[in-house]
């Protein structure tokens, strides 16, 4: 595990060295705090929940866990400014970037900015009914694989599984759904037969214990070109030996994907005493809800990886400094992220300034956002979708 984010760096491993207040003050939380989460049963709902009472028993904060069916639903409460924080996935690198739903005339690049994020001996990938016979990613050609509307993330991360092994969208049945706990639920009745989930999802242990069982098609690291495949679509990804979920012990791994998830975030105009406080929480009481549900101790502060894809905000930034984390180095990529959102953010306004219908703005919007990234020596990453 500690191998697959080497970028997390050797001061990590101090943070058990650096010297504590002995008394330090209670963060300055609200009686009540709101996030926005995947749907109920899912990983980041059970893990939100489990924080929410740790939260209640030691501060008597009452953290409402508002439920999203895809990442638009997740995002929107926090780009209108009715929630204080999201626990999404890469839909949040989506949303930075302004690809697919997010690169709509309503949305546009969004400048997320991350607090922690998830790390732990998880997959998430493709899962599928075992009695599909289905072993490698191979194998799934021809099979139905469920596709969720708005929700960039969870079909971004299956077309880079699919492109490890040269296959695409084309290759197999695309079946959509509205949301994401319904494109799992359909894998059990039969109406599908896979998707994309973290491994400790409760919709992946409901798959484990049905009839059609569960299987992850591996992804084995040695296979350096399909894993050249899988990043060249999502950066973000990682091959992994994942031992905790449905159907996973550290004596039954499965070499496959994983990613940080979830990923605590805010936007960059939260104000950063309120986020330094969330932050002072989290890891305050780490030991009260680390054990509370499946996938939990990946927030530890000792598996962050400073240097993702999207910035940390500056209280997170404070904190981290605080504990004896944040390098100069952690700085200056940082720093370079913030200058790819501002890239982002000028090529945005060109487009809507033209002021074009839906259709003609997302061809305006996909050829400028590669242009704009191109002349500032960036990574495009995606230039159509």
């Amino acid at each position: 595990m500690k191998k697959r984010f080497a970028a997390i760096g050797a001061t990590l491993a101090a943070v058990t060295l650096v010297a504590q207040p002995a008394l330090a003050a209670d963060p300055k939380l609200p009686d009540t705090l709101a996030w926005s989460a995947y749907d109920v049963g899912s990983g980041g709902y059970n893990q939100a929940v489990a924080i929410g009472a740790a939260l209640k028993n030691k501060y008597g904060t009452n953290l409402r866990i508002i439920p999203g069916k895809n990442d638009v639903s997740r995002l929107l409460p926090l780009k209108t400014h009715r929630l204080d924080f999201v626990a999404n996935g890469v839909g949040s690198y989506m949303a930075q970037e302004g690809m697919y739903e997010f690169g709509g005339k309503e949305w546009g690049p969004t400048p997320v900015r991350l607090l922690m994020t998830n790390i732990s001996d998880q997959t998430l990938a493709m899962i599928v009914a075992a009695d599909t016979g289905v072993k490698t990613v191979a194998d799934i050609k021809g099979k139905r694989v469920a596709w969720v509307i708005g929700a960039p993330a969870l079909n971004q991360n299956l077309t880079a599984i699919l492109a490890f092994a040269g296959l695409t969208w084309n290759d197999v049945q695309k079946v959509e759904f509205g949301g994401y706990g319904a494109s799992l639920d359909a894998i059990v009745a039969n109406q599908v037969d896979a998707g994309f989930s973290v491994s400790v999802s409760g919709k992946a242990y409901a798959l484990e214990k049905s009839p059609r069982g569960l299987v992850y098609p591996t992804m084995p690291a040695s296979d350096a070109e399909g894993w050249k495949r899988v990043q060249a679509v999502a950066p973000y990804m990682v091959p992994v030996k994942a031992a905790q979920g449905a159907g996973l012990s550290k004596d039954k791994p499965v070499e496959s994907a994983a990613y940080p998830y979830p990923i605590l975030h805010t936007l960059d105009d939260r104000k950063a005493d309120d986020v330094h406080a969330m932050m002072q929480a989290m890891v305050e009481t780490f030991p009260m809800y680390k054990d509370a549900a499946p996938g939990n101790v990946g927030w530890a502060l000792e598996n962050q990886n400073l240097s993702w894809v999207a910035p940390y905000h500056e209280g997170a930034i404070r904190f981290y400094k605080e504990k004896g984390l944040w390098t100069d180095a952690h700085q200056k990529h940082n720093d370079a992220l913030i200058k790819r959102q501002e890239v982002l953010a000028a090529a945005w306004k060109s487009v809507v300034s033209q002021n074009l219908d839906e259709k003609a703005h997302m061809v305006a919007w996909q050829k400028a956002r590669a242009s704009a990234l191109r002349a500032a020596g960036m990574v495009v990453v995606l230039e159509d979708w």
